[in-house]
């Protein structure tokens, strides 16, 4: 290879071009006549001292010279260029091929720059300016001859591989190695070079590495030959490693740009590949060892070395390439079979919580093991589809079983339900257990609403049975929207079931109606200290209400929280209630008493209650109850009206008197008790009435004794109590004023003195003589009162209160009362059928059977929703009272 060297020399001495002469002599210049030649150059090129290429050169004549009066000869012009090789400290001649003494030329100063051209007489005119010059590298290159260089390092190569592949340190230095092997490839020799290092990899494995597996495949077992292979591959890691740090070189440049070969890592993966892992004889044996490992880890029998090998399997398969070719498919086809004898024995041995929970462990395993192992994405997805295949879809009819999932809700296994629902929703499923949801709210509220035995604690177990399933619902089924629908489908259904029993004397109105109106009136009549008792009544319902909030009765703003959502509880329940009008019957009963005698609790709880029953039923539901309260209003207007009445004519009365006015048409009816009034009571009332209708004629007024109350001051030997009693109460304890002493009262005497029935008079007596305030002696002693009875004033009657209320014995309804609501609810009933009946037909004149019962249903649904048995009665009815008639085919035509 031949060097050279470009060097450029600015010189003022030196000009660009070769002048031409006509008189060529041979010069000889002293080193004087040259510095007179430049000092003469540079006066004649100007002021600047520079000549201008552009300016005419001087002529310059033989033997002249101007400065110095010496004469000037001309040089060759071959020898114009030529420099003496002598010391230029000497002459002021530059030696350019010379060496300074510490190897490297010397560059010259501008003085001897200018100084060191000779005698060219050129040069005073010559043009200054940077000259190139070309400087040849003369050394001489020893030649080697490059195959047998090639011979060479491939020896020490080839022995380095042996080494290597023996698992041995190569013999040479590394670094030896390395740029012997990168000169090759210099000497464009990598294409020979690379097919010498494959073939020896090539023997390597399919001999040093692949002999032994071979031999181990034909008796051992499959986890002890994997094993083997296993070792084999991490020999061969290794190996390549060392391998391709010494042929770094050729393969991050011949093989990194070529097409047809791979890299070295590439080749020793494909080498290993082809020869070890695609062998007829073991990759049969690696695939079955690799599964019998993951089989072992499913049963949970292997050991922590069983898992690290099954970790570099795993590994190995992903360097190889071959996992999801040939590991995958055969992994997922004994997986499948091991999920299908899984979930049979599961089955077959376990209940259905047990299942879940097994199910939901062997998701949680298969995961966890698609990340210890790095199995990949794919085969995670895989193993998680095939499992909600066998798991699920395939027993979704199990999982679902009527029978099964009744038990975990009725033992409140929320947890197992929750992993059911989650199983299920895996694929979409979740909707098949609607079934098996509502049937249990079905079955499980019936019996409640049916039970004679435990009606008094309907309204509180619904109340609990609601609660469980609304924690279902959020808990377990994660609020899914079908299937709250089939909770509120359900309690509708279960709710509004007609039946005619005992419980309803022989109707079919709904009786949760009934109890829920009497639920309320037990609430609002009670407060909150109410709401504990009647929870505690049912073990299964959770407490709402707090000890301590109960015994801070001096918190008044608590109660009422209380008592709302209580009321709020309740009003869940009455919007199942499809017949609003048995609960219309008994809250409208059971307000009148409330308001009659002052019961209610709390005024803004009713008020609360009603803005609840407007808000839901419409103002016409509660027009009537509305009325009741203006009612009240306007009763204490009158008796306000009637004592200034008397205040102005200074009329004291005997008694203070109050009167509560009420509109019959919207109170409930009340029967008219027959009972013998005092006349103190008897004139009071009189002129009241008097006053009454000077301000309103043309009105009655009906009293309702039963439904008053009194207060007497009665004095006994020890002090003297007030007592507050009802109005029949009342009129037996007036009747001892008119006895002396301790002389007695007969059963008789009193009876005839009153005029009461005899069950309202021993219900009177009872509750004076027999109950918790003993004001009045029986004789003979006894719980029952009997005709043959005798009652005297107790006169050792003490109490630390001063004011006693003595609440009569039968402050509920009796049976005949309920008896007469239901009966009276059901006859209101068929008369609202038939007025259906009329208005449909009247607007369509004909009708057919079929269609004019689902007109019916459907305009009285808001009602409750009628038996089409019953409609057809009504029908019957309604043809004996010509009000329509039947025709042929079943089509019925109106009559005017």
């Amino acid at each position: 290879m031949r060097h050279s060297k470009r060097l450029s020399v600015n010189s003022d001495s030196i000009s660009k071009r070769q002048h031409r002469v006509h008189k060529p002599v041979e010069p000889q210049v002293s080193k004087t006549d040259i510095s007179k030649l430049f000092a003469s150059s540079k006066h004649r090129a100007g002021d600047s001292g520079i000549s201008s290429p552009l300016k005419k050169r001087p002529r310059l004549e033989d033997g002249l010279n101007r400065n110095g009066g010496s004469a000037l000869c001309l040089i060759k012009e071959q020898d114009m260029y030529s420099f003496s090789a002598t010391n230029p400290r000497s002459n002021g001649i530059v030696d350019l091929t010379g060496s300074s003494p510490n190897g490297s030329p010397k560059r010259a100063s501008p003085i001897q720059r200018r100084t060191s051209l000779g005698t060219n007489p050129l040069n005073s005119t010559a043009h200054l300016g940077a000259k190139q010059l070309v400087v040849k590298n003369l050394k001489k290159k020893t030649k080697t001859d490059p195959n047998k260089y090639y011979d060479q390092v491939w020896d020490q190569l080839d022995a380095s591989l042996s080494a290597i592949f023996d698992q041995k340190l190569p013999p040479y230095p590394w670094e030896e190695l390395y740029k012997g092997a990168e000169n090759v490839c210099r000497q464009d020799k990598a294409p020979v070079l690379h097919q010498k290092l494959y073939e020896r990899c090539r023997d390597n494995v399919s001999g040093h590495l692949k002999q032994p597996l071979v031999v181990a495949a034909s008796h051992g077992p499959n986890t002890k030959v994997l094993q083997a292979v296993i070792e084999a591959w991490s020999v061969w890691k290794k190996q390549l490693t060392e391998v391709r740090s010494i042929f770094y070189y050729m393969d991050r440049s011949y093989l990194l740009h070529s097409s047809a070969h791979t890299s070295i890592e590439e080749m020793g993966v494909a080498l290993f590949r082809g020869e070890v892992f695609s062998d007829s004889s073991l990759e049969p044996k690696i695939l079955n060892g690799a599964c019998d490992l993951l089989s072992l880890d499913r049963k949970r029998r292997q050991d922590a070395g069983a898992g690290d090998l099954f970790r570099q399997t795993i590994d190995m398969f992903h360097a190889l390439s071959v996992y999801s070719k040939d590991f995958e498919p055969k992994m997922l086809e004994d997986s499948v079979e091991f999920f299908r004898d899984w979930t049979e024995r599961q089955l077959s041995s376990t209940t259905l919580a047990e299942y879940l929970d097994a199910s939901q462990d062997l998701f949680e395993a298969e995961n966890c093991r698609c990340d210890t192992f790095n199995l990949g994405q794919t085969t995670r997805s895989a193993l998680v589809t095939d499992l909600e295949d066998i798991l699920i879809e395939t027993q979704a009819a199990r999982l679902v079983n009527i029978d099964d999932v009744s038990y975990l809700m009725q033992h409140d296994k929320t947890e197992s339900l929750r992993k059911l629902y989650s199983l299920l929703q895996r694929v979409r499923l979740g909707e098949k257990l609607r079934p098996a949801f509502g049937n249990y709210i079905t079955s499980q509220g019936a019996m409640i609403v049916f039970d004679e035995q435990r009606e008094d604690d309907m309204v509180v177990r619904l109340l609990n049975f609601k609660k469980r399933l609304d924690n279902i619902l959020e808990m377990a089924f994660d609020k899914h929207e079908g299937l709250g629908h089939t909770l509120r489908e359900a309690f509708e259904a279960f709710i509004n079931k007609p039946k005619k029993s005992n419980m309803t004397w022989g109707t079919d109105n709904p009786k949760p109606g009934e109890m829920i109106a009497k639920y309320v009136d037990m609430i609002l009549k009670g407060g909150a200290q109410a709401i504990p008792s009647l929870i505690a009544s049912n073990s299964g319902l959770s407490t709402a209400l707090k000890d301590e909030d109960i015994e801070n009765e001096d918190v008044a703003e608590d109660e009422d929280v209380h008592i709302n959502r209580q009321l709020d509880q309740v009003l869940d329940l009455f919007r199942f209630v499809h017949g609003k009008a048995v609960f219309e019957a008994f809250y409208k009963r059971d307000l009148a008493r409330r308001l009659l005698m002052a019961r209610s609790a709390s005024a803004d709880a009713e008020k609360s209650m009603l803005t609840r029953l407007k808000s839901e039923c419409g103002a016409a539901f509660t027009h009537n109850l509305e009325q009741m309260f203006k009612d009240i209003e306007l009763g204490r207007e009158e008796i306000t009206s009637y004592k200034m009445m008397l205040e102005e004519r200074q009329r004291k009365p005997a008694i203070d008197l109050n009167v509560s006015v009420l509109s019959a048409s919207a109170w409930p009816t009340y029967p008219d008790d027959v009972v013998s009034i005092p006349m103190d009571i008897q004139k009071a009332t009189g002129e009241f009435e008097d006053h009454y209708k000077t301000k309103h004629t043309g009105r009655r007024l009906h009293w309702k004794h039963s439904l008053a109350h009194c207060q007497l001051k009665a004095t006994f030997p020890k002090r003297q109590k007030e007592l507050v009693v009802s109005a029949f109460q009342a009129i037996v304890l007036l009747l001892f004023n008119d006895k002396p002493g301790s002389e007695p009262l007969t059963y008789a005497e009193i009876q005839a003195a009153t005029s009461l029935v005899h069950p309202e008079l021993k219900r009177t007596l009872q509750s004076l003589a027999c109950a918790r305030y003993r004001v009045l002696t029986k004789s003979p002693k006894g719980r029952d009162v009997d005709e043959t009875d005798t009652f005297t004033v107790n006169h050792n009657f003490d109490h630390p209160k001063y004011r006693i209320k003595i609440n009569t014995i039968q402050l509920k309804e009796t049976k005949e009362e309920n008896k007469e609501t239901h009966e009276r609810v059901a006859a209101d009933r068929h008369y609202e059928t038939q007025a259906a009946i009329v208005r449909i037909m009247k607007s369509r004149k004909t009708i057919r059977h079929a269609e004019l019962v689902a007109e019916v249903i459907k305009a009285t649904k808001s009602r409750g929703v009628l038996d089409p048995a019953d409609i057809k009665k009504n029908i019957e009815k309604l043809i004996e009272k010509d009000y329509m008639e039947r025709e042929e085919g079943n089509v019925y035509s109106y009559l005017a």
